[in-house]
Formats: C-alpha cells, sequence, structure tokens
C-alpha cells in the first residue's frame, strides 16, 4: 500500500497522500484526529451542561440571576464565534494565573486547547439555553403542577419532570446545534490548537504537493463525524420518544 501512494506521488505531483507513508505526516493526522474528537466531545458536553443550567436558571425568582443569563445570551449569539475564541485566548488570557514546572519557563494553567473548550462550549451553550427553554416551555403546565401538589421542589421538579420531557421536544433542535458545533471547532486552528485543520496546514506548507489530498482527508473526516453523531443523536431520539408527545 504505501508504494502505490509513492508511486502515485511520483506519477500525479498534485496528488501526493503522503501521510500514507510516510510516518512522521501519520503521526500528525492521528494526533490532529483524535485532538478533534476529545475538542468535540468536550465542547458538546460542557455546552449540554451550560443549556441545561441556564434554561433552569430563566425560570429563577431572582431578576439578577435571569438578567445575567439573558445578557450571557446576547453576547454570544451577537458576536461571532471566530472573535470570541480570540477574546478569551489574547484578552482574558493575560490574566490567566501560570506556573512553573521546571523553575524556568512559565506555563498559563489555561492552555490554548482549556480556552477553546471553554470558547466554544459557551458560544453553543447560549444557543442550548435557548433550545432547552423551548422544550420547557412545550411542558403543559399541568404536569407541572401535579409534580408540585406531590411535594417536589423547584429542582426537583425541573430534574425529574420537566427537564426529561423537555428533552423529547427539543433533540432535534440540540442536535442541529451541536453538528454546527462539531464543525466550528476547526476555528480552534486560529489560537494553534493542534486538531485536524492545524495538522493539515503544518503538512501542505512543508509539502504542498500534498494540499489536495490532505484537504480530501478533511472533508470525509468532518462528514464521518458529523455523522457519527447525527446516527447517535436520531438513535436517542427513538429511544426517547413518546408516541403522541411531541409530535
Amino acid at each position: 500500500m504505501e508504494e502505490f501512494f509513492r508511486q502515485l506521488a511520483d506519477e500525479a505531483p498534485r496528488w501526493n497522500f503522503i501521510w500514507m507513508y510516510e510516518e512522521r505526516q501519520q503521526g500528525k493526522i492521528l494526533s490532529g484526529i483524535w485532538m478533534t474528537i476529545k475538542l468535540s466531545i468536550a465542547c458538546v458536553i460542557f455546552s449540554v451542561v451550560i443549556g441545561v443550567i441556564g434554561a433552569w436558571l430563566q425560570g429563577a425568582q431572582s431578576r439578577i440571576l435571569r438578567a445575567i443569563v439573558q445578557g450571557y445570551i446576547q453576547f454570544f449569539r451577537n458576536t461571532p464565534p471566530f472573535v470570541q475564541l480570540l477574546f478569551f485566548y489574547f484578552a482574558l488570557g493575560q490574566f490567566t494565573p501560570t506556573y512553573s514546572p521546571d523553575g524556568w519557563l512559565e506555563v498559563p494553567v489555561i492552555t490554548n486547547v482549556g480556552w477553546a473548550i471553554i470558547s466554544l462550549s459557551f458560544f453553543a451553550g447560549a444557543f442550548n439555553v435557548e433550545i432547552f427553554r423551548a422544550g420547557i416551555e412545550a411542558v403543559p403546565e399541568s404536569t407541572v403542577e401535579a409534580s408540585e401538589s406531590l411535594g417536589f421542589s423547584r429542582l426537583q421538579t425541573y430534574r425529574y419532570v420537566v427537564l426529561p420531557l423537555a428533552f423529547r421536544v427539543c433533540l432535534p433542535a440540540l442536535n442541529n446545534n451541536l453538528v454546527n458545533l462539531v464543525k466550528t471547532t476547526t476555528q480552534a486552528f486560529a489560537i494553534a490548537v493542534p486538531e485536524l485543520l492545524y495538522q493539515s496546514v503544518t503538512i501542505w506548507n512543508d509539502f504542498p504537493s500534498a494540499q489536495n489530498p490532505t484537504m480530501l482527508l478533511l472533508f470525509t473526516v468532518y462528514i464521518l463525524l458529523v455523522a457519527v453523531l447525527v446516527f447517535g443523536m436520531h438513535r436517542w431520539e427513538r429511544s426517547m420518544r413518546i408516541p403522541g408527545y411531541g409530535q
């Protein structure tokens, strides 16, 4: 197989699949894919948690809490995620505490990967808050009143009654937002997070003949990642479906 791609690179210089026969470039691609997967999983989990908590706080009795959540939503929904990423890393990153593992080099507590996760999670979380809010509003008021009449607190009602039902309603919209989030992780390239796009650029900067096949690999990997996410979300949606509810 390696010999085939070496011969292809000689015969068709614009299609140099160098990462198929050179171990160092192959390592870059594999590490980039692994970083992309880890970044996507972390952002998906944190953004969903932010959405769940934010939707609950939107119904809080405190006006201050509601105003904070609304301000957060407006800020992250009305500014570009790329600008947010740069702001978090270059502006807020200046105030990040550092530590020195060897007594010489100062290392920030939050790395570029950490800032990418924080920024992208908050961005997608703002949309998730509104998605969960719409799902919560679809839950019949009589259901909430019934749980309260059984002695459930507001938190218990939200956790055991409202949220499970709201999830069933908002899963399609949540699916779309999480798909967009996975695709948006490519923007972490701007702050040198070694995900797949970053590693791909380093390869075709050193080997311009590898640009076309590496770009093809990028498209293929992201199509597969999104396909896996969509498949999993659809399976989850079908398993949670209640006949006659939320249709």
